[in-house]
């Protein structure tokens, strides 16, 4: 029996690879177009997508042997999951892999921002100014309000870090209610309305959804305090940039920051960039060793479907198999 073939959109971390090549032959992508994809995949029993590219019905179409798609991550709006159901085609994920590296994320920008340490730092290097110690005065997260607007693995991690490390007070915004969390952390689930007036720190960790899309706007930035900060490690269209612009400009909020954005890849010239308290990173708060390493074991699952088993980590459940 020869070897599976899976196709990789974009290269991932040596350790997933050669969990893949025990067992399958891999290609590595060299760009997004669609078009470029359909001729990539025409025997690809498996695809790995990470958060470049799409896997839409007709490029399913055009992959008739293609049984598991995995995503090295965890948001999975690129991959077309009814459509993969349909086909029965398995979609796979990494849910666990990245909630330390990207909570740790939230808490660097939150430090930064609060401490205005890329002030001061500027105003050091830049100018030589050792007086800006005394012109750029920050505030301590210890003892503030932690808001988490979606508390799933990442929103409790960063939960349980603010409330152990920084003796926080945490409020959730979440469909569901998580008791147990609850008790271990203090934390209260809220309303939206209320979480926003009430938290020092903002962090959006909602899924992306049609529900979820732009449920950050002006009115919900004019509720927050003006010396909160908010910051986005989910998708950039969950909170409307435009209203966060204007709130940014008017001083209805402290600051902000973020790793993902409404148009990726954001340029140098996004009009949020020419703010002094706003802080952006270009989709990387998952990017640390360990974290890539962990999220591109992906590759196991792969080959327990292309085995003929069950994955560890599915996104849907076909019901049957049409490959």
């Amino acid at each position: 029996m020869g070897k599976y073939k899976v196709f990789l959109y974009e290269n991932m971390h040596e350790e997933g690879k050669a969990i893949l090549r025990e067992k399958a032959d891999i290609s590595i992508g060299e760009k997004y177009d669609e078009d470029y994809l359909i001729g990539q995949v025409k025997e690809a029993e498996g695809i790995i997508i990470r958060a470049n590219g799409r896997v839409t019905p007709r490029l399913m179409d055009h992959a008739p042997k293609l049984k598991v798609v995995g995503r090295h991550g965890v948001g999975v709006e690129n991959v077309d999951i009814e459509a993969a159901t349909e086909k029965g085609i398995w979609v796979v994920y990494t849910p666990e892999a990245n909630s330390i590296s990207v909570a740790e994320h939230f808490f660097g920008l939150a430090i930064m921002l609060s401490k205005m340490i890329r002030k001061g730092e500027r105003a050091f290097r830049e100018e030589g100014r050792w007086e800006a110690r005394y012109q750029y005065v920050g505030n301590e997260l210890h003892g503030k309000t932690l808001g988490i607007l979606g508390f799933g693995r990442i929103g409790k991690t960063i939960g349980r870090i603010g409330h152990q490390g920084f003796n926080m007070k945490i409020l959730y915004y979440d469909v569901l209610r998580f008791e147990e969390l609850e008790k271990e952390i203090e934390a209260a689930r809220v309303s939206l309305e209320e979480l926003l007036a009430q938290s020092d720190f903002v962090s959006v960790n909602l899924p992306m959804l049609p529900s979820t899309k732009g449920i950050l706007g002006a009115r919900e930035f004019g509720l927050m305090k003006k010396t909160a900060h908010v910051i986005n490690l989910a998708r950039g269209p969950i909170w409307d940039e435009k209203a966060l612009y204007k709130a940014l400009k008017e001083g209805k909020i402290a600051g902000a920051g973020a790793d993902v954005y409404e148009v990726e890849p954001a340029t140098k010239d996004h009009p949020l960039l020419q703010f002094e308290n706003f802080i952006g990173t270009p989709h990387m708060a998952a990017h640390t060793e360990e974290a890539l390493k962990r999220m591109s074991r992906v590759a196991v699952d792969i080959l327990r479907v292309l085995d003929g088993n069950e994955p560890i980590y599915p996104v849907n459940r076909p019901q049957r198999s049409n490959r």
